[in-house]
């Protein structure tokens, strides 16, 4: 059982480092993006501590087997828990009521001829290549080399002055390039435009072409800009105007033909030849007669609604004419493929290199590299935008992808993810060296076939609302999920942004794809636009959880992952076990999050899950089962040393987390017996908020947490003033 067989500094361990960079360690994510995955190296570790009767370090890294039990998911997201029980060999179900999430997981596990895709994704390059190739073609500063490749193409955002009606750039800065990865800092002439390269970044000089002094300081700034024509000031955006209009002022390329004696990238301003291609661009998208390209308006939404601040009414004005045309002329390609799971993992393709080939990815000054549409779980408007080769560059040499965001880029992730399924491995770290150790045995898939024998497993993925299933009673043995987080990441107006060009690629003779938006009333994110509060949240983890409950086995455990940075998210996911008729067994901390990610990065945000073990019978520890705040410090940093144990340096927002867990876990415990789940929500939360208050609740918690730890530590177990003598051994648990 989890309870007894969960090894806390193990997984930890193993999760964070899997976090760090989650694409090497489960490739299987590079099917297709999707938001704030969990680590499956948690889910694996649960599942083994459940399941198996062997210690969790003992298997972990071996093959394993469950056939004929059955793990179900009502809220399948990414796909994470039903990837590693699949590939663990049960049967899974998964519930989403989100189409895009639907398609996702459906493509990570079903079965692909990778030979059939590797010849369709090369015929695709080859012939884009032909046809748009010289679109990303300039000629070298260098060595004068015409055919040198384009990575990344840099433009400013432009407004016409609202007093002269000249055009004003929008620049924040002038800085192209810092010296982290390129030998000087190169900036951009505010006068003329041109590239200078300098060793000092606070006092860059003046330009090498004109003479007038660089800057690291835009004119642009908290929405208004001075003109330099007649120096009045500027506001914007201004949505009456339409979508925002982008110059190209550089460009990031590569040589081959000089590289190897050159330090450092090539950076240059457009010359003509440059500003000429994105003239043929728009020309040839002028004349295009558009088949897949989507013409539907952007609807009003927490997120959306900051693209319409910024006059942006249909999805389409988010690209330029050279991405348009690229991208209807693969869909066009692949519309046309005649093997359905190779043209729809191509489709799939086309839907995730979206959030590299659009007008709102910026550019990483430091890093150089394009950062996609959603590296910050939003919409972000920037001022300076960058549009990635659409193509992909190989480095011929060593076989690898040269920037990032084109073709050969999704498709050489999609091709490993694939592998992935057919050969999973893990990574055992050995020091400082990592080994990739291989799980013989072990598969992705609905079925296989190794030249002897096909096997196949049960893989039901369903588009709808899991409140609303029926399953069968007693027929899950367990139930794994990440629920969505309460007033989180709107993930529906986020995909929809993929959805609408899937959509026109893939017909929408697929039921989960008749509706013209992800979006659906019941989602259980809160939503102001919507409407969507506590109340709605609460009661749609409750109507999900009761359904889960009656189709697991008796005893058998509901499993998921929770975090937030406010208490009052947390009472939901009470109301919900109670309801449900579950009792919270235990809850345990895990790394969940990347705390390099752009979007948590110096916040008071956590990187730590709880995660809640939930039955409808079985035991709990007596020792977990404090009476008062400084019993639950001393639970809390028990699980602060066994993340310590694991290499986890945790914050104090992953240790007020925790506390939320346990002070969840013993609110439930508490108020189990005299719960009414026919009371009217707001009593069910106001019932759980007030155990917590007179509890004590965080902040008492906190005070405890911040005395010296007493010196003998033992008697932290019993802090509610019992003695083991009275219980003995035999009660060590407590049956529920």
């Amino acid at each position: 059982m989890i309870e007894k067989n969960f090894d806390i500094s193990f997984i930890a361990e193993r999760a964070l480092r899997e976090k760090q960079i989650q694409q090497n360690y489960r490739p299987i994510i590079a099917v297709h993006k999707w938001f704030a995955r969990r680590p499956g190296t948690l889910f694996r570790g649960l599942l083994l501590s459940e399941f198996s009767d062997s210690p969790l370090r003992d298997v972990f890294y071996k093959s394993n087997d469950f056939p004929d039990l059955v793990v179900a998911d009502p809220f399948m997201g990414g796909g994470t828990p039903l990837l590693e029980a699949n590939r663990l060999g049960f049967d899974v179900i998964g519930f989403d009521i989100n189409p895009m999430s639907y398609w996702i997981v459906k493509k990570e596990i079903e079965d692909l001829d990778l030979k059939a895709y590797d010849q369709a994704a090369n015929l695709l390059r080859d012939e884009l290549t032909k046809d748009i190739g010289p679109l990303y073609r300039t000629k070298c500063t260098i060595c004068g080399n015409e055919k040198a490749h384009v990575k990344y193409f840099l433009w400013v955002k432009i407004i016409g002055c609202q007093h002269c009606g000249k055009d004003i750039n929008l620049f924040p800065g002038y800085l192209l390039s810092s010296d982290a990865r390129h030998p000087k800092n190169v900036f951009v002439c505010p006068s003329c435009g041109q590239l200078s390269e300098t060793d000092n970044r606070k006092n860059p000089g003046k330009c090498r072409h004109c003479g007038v002094s660089l800057s690291l300081k835009g004119p642009a700034a908290r929405n208004r800009c001075r003109c330099p024509h007649c120096e009045k000031e500027n506001l914007f955006p201004d949505a009456s105007l339409g979508p925002p209009r982008h110059r190209l002022f550089a460009m990031e390329y590569h040589c081959p033909s000089c590289k190897s004696g050159h330090a450092g990238r090539f950076f240059k301003a457009p010359d003509d030849q440059d500003l000429g291609r994105v003239a043929e661009s728009e020309v040839r998208w002028a004349k295009l007669q558009s088949r897949f390209v989507p013409d539907e308006e952007i609807p009003s939404g927490d997120e959306t609604n900051r693209l319409h601040r910024w006059g942006y009414k249909r999805y389409r004005e988010m690209f330029n004419a050279r991405q348009l045309l690229g991208l209807e002329l693969s869909a066009r390609i692949i519309s046309g493929i005649a093997n359905e799971r190779v043209r729809n993992a191509l489709a799939t393709n086309l839907s995730d290199l979206l959030r590299y080939q659009n007008m709102l990815c910026r550019y990483d000054t430091i890093a150089l590299k394009s950062l996609d549409i959603f590296s910050v779980h939003g919409f972000p408007v920037g001022l300076i935008q960058c549009e990635s080769n659409f193509l992909g560059i190989m480095d011929k040499g060593k076989d690898v992808c040269i920037g990032s965001g084109g073709w050969k880029n999704i498709t050489e992730k999609f091709r490993k993810a694939k592998s992935y399924c057919d050969a999973p491995f893990e990574v055992m770290h050995k020091g400082e060296r990592k080994v990739i150790v291989p799980i013989n045995g072990e598969w992705i898939g609905d079925h296989r076939d190794d030249g002897k024998t096909v096997r196949r497993r049960i893989v039901k993925i369903h588009c709808g609302d899991a409140a609303e299933v029926e399953l069968p009673e007693s027929s899950l043995d367990a139930v794994l999920t990440d629920p969505p987080y309460y007033g989180n990441v709107q993930y529906a107006e986020l995909m929809d942004f993929c959805y609408v060009w899937l959509r026109r690629l893939i017909g929408d003779t697929l039921e989960a794809f008749r509706s013209l938006s992800t979006r659906n009333p019941q989602e259980l994110t809160g939503n102001i636009d919507m409407g969507r509060g506590l109340q709605h949240f609460t009661e749609g983890l409750s109507a999900v959880f009761q359904r889960m409950t009656r189709a697991l086995k008796p005893g058998s455990p509901l499993v998921f992952t929770y975090h937030h940075n406010t208490i009052e998210a947390y009472l939901p996911v009470a109301v919900a076990i109670l309801d449900a008729g579950l009792v919270c067994s235990t809850s345990l901390p895990c790394p969940a999050e990347m705390g390099a990610s752009i979007h948590i990065s110096g916040t008071d945000s956590s990187i730590v899950d709880t995660v809640f073990v939930c039955r409808t019978t079985g035991v709990v520890s007596r020792k977990t089962l404090p009476r008062s705040p400084d019993g639950v410090a001393s639970l809390i940093r028990n699980d602060l040393a066994e993340l310590r144990r694991g290499n986890v340096k945790p914050s104090f927002g992953d240790t007020r987390c925790i506390a939320y867990g346990h002070l969840v876990r013993l609110a439930i415990w508490n108020l189990r017996n005299a719960w009414d789940k026919t009371a009217g929500t707001s009593n069910k939360i106001s019932a759980v908020s007030n155990w917590l208050h007179h509890f004590g609740g965080w902040p008492e918690v906190q005070r405890y947490l911040t005395e010296p730890v007493p010196s003998c530590s033992p008697e932290s177990m019993f802090e509610v003033g019992e003695v083991t003598e009275e219980y003995g051994v035999e009660h060590a648990d407590i049956s529920f």
